[in-house]
């Protein structure tokens, strides 16, 4: 499952969902709103949206190729 820290009205964290659909990917996302906990809103608050994958992060900004590469770096499949 690939994890992305996001927040409600966050036009960038929609922008990387975006690209996680063009990747064929967005059925394996879990999106985590950080306002919903003190810790994450603390270590992600100012640099969303971050995908993670087990203990591997890609922080924005990213573009698709960015993307492509951290998925086949975590062995993630992916569809154009």
């Amino acid at each position: 499952m690939i994890t992305l820290f996001s927040t409600i009205g966050c036009h960038l964290c929609e922008m990387a969902y975006q690209q996680l659909q063009q990747a064929g990917v967005s059925h394996l996302v879990k999106i985590v709103d950080i306002a919903d906990d003190e810790y994450l809103s603390a270590r992600y608050g100012v640099t969303i949206p971050v995908l993670q994958y087990a203990e591997n992060e890609l922080n924005w900004p990213f573009n698709f190729n960015e993307l492509i590469q951290w998925l086949d770096r975590n062995g993630i499949d992916y569809h154009q």
